[in-house]
Order: structure tokens, then sequence, then C-alpha cells
């Protein structure tokens, strides 16, 4: 399987606040944001992957910043790092205004896809991923931490067991020594 860069497969959806979107203040409703985010990674993975792909976990959201009615969303999925049968992918959400006034960062969350085999609907491997920017890098270097503390959280995996976050600790152990 051939790696790819991470540009191979970078995903940009474009969506308007409507009304059936949005709470009794007229913002966005998370649910709503968290399917786009969705829909965005996913396609972002696919594309990876090629092969159809399941949601297998979200990190930590918070919503940064309310989306009003009638403005125009921007999400932006890249893949951050390819594992045996899973990627990471990073989705950043953008809004401004119908004319692109106001622009503003308003959300990120770090989404894992699991690849399957179109037959056996069954977990496959996928393509490792190739980091060019020093940005690139940087998000596929901090991959390995997400992982584990995904990993831990959901009790697939025992704290003493992840070395990429006590590595990360250990730093401080030895600094209050």
């Amino acid at each position: 399987m051939k790696p790819k860069k991470v540009t191979e497969s970078v995903t940009t959806m474009t969506e308007m606040v409507m009304p059936n979107d949005t709470n009794p203040l007229h913002n966005l409703m998370g649910g709503n944001l968290m399917r786009w985010m969705d829909i965005a990674g996913s396609i972002c993975a696919g594309r990876h992957c090629e092969a159809h792909v399941v949601t297998a976990s979200v990190d930590h959201v918070s919503f940064h910043k309310p989306i009003p009615l009638g403005e125009v969303v921007t999400l932006e999925a890249r893949v951050t790092r390819a594992f045996n049968t899973s990627v990471e992918i990073y989705v950043e959400v953008f809004a401004a205004d119908i004319k692109g006034g106001a622009p503003r960062k308003c959300n990120h969350a770090y989404f894992t896809f699991v690849a399957l085999d179109d037959k056996t609907r069954k977990p496959k491997p996928v393509p490792e991923v190739i980091p060019l920017s020093s940005e690139e890098e940087q998000l596929y270097e901090s991959a390995a931490r997400r992982r584990e503390l995904r990993l831990v959280l959901s009790g697939r995996m025992k704290p003493e067991q992840a070395s990429e976050i006590r590595a990360l600790f250990s730093g401080f152990q030895n600094a209050g020594s």
C-alpha cells in the first residue's frame, strides 16, 4: 500500500446556517455542527483510505464561538496520522458572514475513523501518511499521544502501557525533584 501525502485527501465543506439548523437563540445547534464535522471528516478519511470508513471516536469538543443564522460555515478536514486500520482526522470549523466578513475559527476536533473492507466489512489496513509541512509534522507527531489517551480513556489500554503519555509527564516529575 502506497503512503499518501496529507494534501491528497484534504476536504473542504461549506454550509449555510438555515433556520432548521438553529436553536431558540438563532445559533447553530451543536449537534448539527458535529454532524457536518463527521461528514467532512469521513469524506477525508475515505479518500485517504480508499475505502468506506466508520467513525470510531471524537476527541473533546467544545463550542468556542456561536455561529448565528445566515452565516457560512467552512469545515476543513485533514489526515494527521494513519495507524493499522484507522486514521486520525483533524477538522477545523470557520464561520463568516455571507460576504466573507468577520471570519473566525469557531471549533476544532480530532476524529478517528476505521477503514472497512468492501466485502467483509471488517477493518482493513490503511495507507501511511506523509507529512510535509511543519504543521503537518507537528500534528503527525502528537497524534500518537492523542491515540494513547483515547485508548486509555476508553479502557482499551492500561495507563501503565501508555508510553507516549508517560514520556510527556516524566519531564514534570523530574523537574519537581
